[in-house]
């Protein structure tokens, strides 16, 4: 396994796409985003 060192290009997250900033700021996405994660925690208590 390979040590990572601070401060070294490979320590650093991945910088996000302009895509993907853009559809973490778009309030349309986030809207359908949360209707889906509701629909789904909605059937699981359903079930139980």
């Amino acid at each position: 396994m390979k040590h990572r060192k601070a401060y070294e290009k490979d320590f650093y997250p991945p910088v996000p796409t302009n895509f993907t900033k853009r559809m973490r700021t778009n309030v349309l996405w986030q809207i359908f985003r949360f209707l889906i994660i509701n629909m789904k925690m909605i059937q699981m208590t359903r079930l139980h």
